[in-house]
């Protein structure tokens, strides 16, 4: 077991934990230590799995699966420990990798109690980790809990606002969304063979032997899409997520909306496109209705929005729905978009949260209406802001481009009149976003200082810019080099789509 590289993903966290359990609360450079040596170590780990595996795809392999393993868990239900990772795999894993990282530094200073709080996002991590490395069901399903779970006490503890608010009605709504998941997976489960005994939660098995009944495939389609779209922020089931966002500490917004959101969308492109294709291509186009409104909605409520908090979190609603919309398009252009908008959603919201901390630990407010010429008194953090912004916006040379133009060429293309009138209505997301982020910008940065006391404010410190350029340098790799995940996720869609063309026949 321990001979796989993808069951380190899951081990380091662990570590991490251990070796936060024998340190004190007070030992601030001891806790740091552990997170900085455990986040580098998932650093290292996630380039060299990426390298590994761009390696082995140029050498010929073209497995569905790569560094699979699998060890029998509980015999009489058929539960396995079983882990493989395809291109969209890695990449997942790789921007968790780098948000932990920049999420550890962003937290450099944390209280009360830092080593609680770095024990529950070790265990987030650990959760998000085995998620993206799971090719069983059950043990994906088990790790997505994991991840759900810490988010109540680090939102509850070390939030702001009406922090246990937030944290009560994101784990309510979550959890209301994990019941349908459970229902969905459980249905998989129980038609993927027609004896009992030899059924299987291996996704791989699954879509390989497995035939479901129409009937079925239609409401377990609606249970996992629905289970994983909450998470998502699906409309009309969002309304968690801006609460959520605005009440937690930076480096939770950061794994939060970063990495924690992004298990929605590749839940739903990996169990229910992929195992239920059938129903995929009936009922596509009730949820691309509700994740057109999440678009066009999310966009249009940063609008009308002062906290910077939440004018982010309403970002990353619409910004999430355009990764549900490409992947109900079933065709590799889009979905090639959706996988491309998860990475650079994941690093842009993760930047501006971190910003949005650190401007907040200065100033004490968020309020964008007491604030201004930021830019003026902190330059490094008004630079860095405008950076995340024009990503946010699709300036061309930044990732945010290069994943909306792939994901709208792709929606567009050899579509019907239906599909086309949503694209052209999720297409205006991005004059909608060029409003809020310039506005935004104007106030916050541009302008007359507001308040004296802003003057006597300081810039960025080390940790904050190892932080922020480690997020800046990746999203100009991904617009300036987009071609090496293209390369990396080439093989992925493969099964996925020959599976949908088959069940349209």
């Amino acid at each position: 077991m321990f001979g796989n590289i993808l069951i380190w993903f899951v081990i380091i966290p662990i570590l991490m934990m251990a070796g936060l359990g024998v340190c004190r609360n007070s030992s601030m450079n001891a806790i740091r230590a552990v997170m900085t040596v455990g986040s580098a170590a998932l650093m290292v780990l996630g380039i060299w799995l990426t390298v590994d595996f761009l390696s082995l795809r140029a050498a010929g392999n073209d497995a569905e699966m790569l560094f699979m393993g699998s060890w029998l868990w509980y015999a009489p239900l058929n539960i396995h420990l079983a882990v493989g990772v395809d291109g969209i795999s890695v990449l997942m894993l790789l921007l968790s990798c780098v948000i932990v990282f920049a999420g550890t530094f962003a937290s450099w200073k944390i209280s009360p109690l830092p080593k609680n709080f770095f024990l529950w996002f070790c265990l987030l991590s650990t959760g998000v980790f085995g998620f993206f490395i799971s090719i069983d069901m059950f043990t994906m399903f088990m790790f997505y809990e994991v991840a759900l779970i810490p988010m109540y006490l680090l939102i509850g503890v070390w939030g702001t606002g009406r922090k246990e608010y937030s944290a009560m009605k994101l784990t309510l709504m979550l959890m209301g969304g994990s019941a349908f998941l459970m229902l969905g997976l459980l249905g998989i489960f129980w038609h993927s063979a027609p004896e009992l005994s030899n059924c299987t939660w291996n996704i791989l098995e699954i879509s390989h032997n497995s035939e479901i009944d129409p009937s079925w495939q239609r409401m377990l389609f609606c249970f996992t899409f629905v289970g994983f779209g909450v998470l998502g922020a699906m409309f009309p089931f969002h309304t968690w997520s801006p609460d959520g966002h605005a009440c937690a500490p930076t480096a939770v917004s950061m794994l939060h909306a970063g990495v924690l959101m992004k298990l929605g969308g590749y839940g739903c492109f990996r169990i229910a496109i992929f195992l239920l294709p059938q129903a995929a291509n009936e009922l596509a186009w009730i949820f691309i209705v509700l994740t057109g409104i999440s678009i066009v909605y999310g966009a249009f409520s940063a609008c009308v929005q002062t906290d910077l908090k939440y004018i982010n979190a309403y970002s990353s609603v619409s910004h999430c729905g355009m990764v549900l919309f490409a992947i109900l398009m079933l065709n590799t252009t889009a979905m090639t978009g959706a996988i491309l908008q998860m990475l650079s959603h994941g690093l842009m919201t993760a930047l501006f949260f971190a910003l949005i901390g650190m401007i907040y630990g200065r100033t004490h407010t968020r309020d964008i209406r007491q604030m201004g010429g930021l830019m003026k008194i902190m330059p490094y953090l008004g630079v860095c802001y405008m950076i995340a912004g024009f990503a946010s916006l699709g300036l061309p040379g930044l990732s945010g481009f290069v994943a909306e133009m792939t994901i709208f060429f792709g929606s567009f293309q050899d579509a019907d009149t239906f599909h086309r009138v949503f694209v052209i209505a999720a297409t205006c997301s991005i004059v909608i976003t060029a409003v809020y982020i310039l506005r935004v910008v104007g106030k916050l940065l541009l302008g007359p200082v507001q308040d004296e006391h802003h003057l006597a404010l300081t810039d960025a410190t080390w940790f904050e810019r190892l932080s922020t350029v480690t997020l800046i340098l990746c999203i100009a790799g991904i617009g300036c080099f987009p071609n090496w995940i293209n390369e990396t996720i080439q093989h992925s869609f493969s099964p996925i789509i020959a599976a949908i063309q088959a069940a349209a026949l």
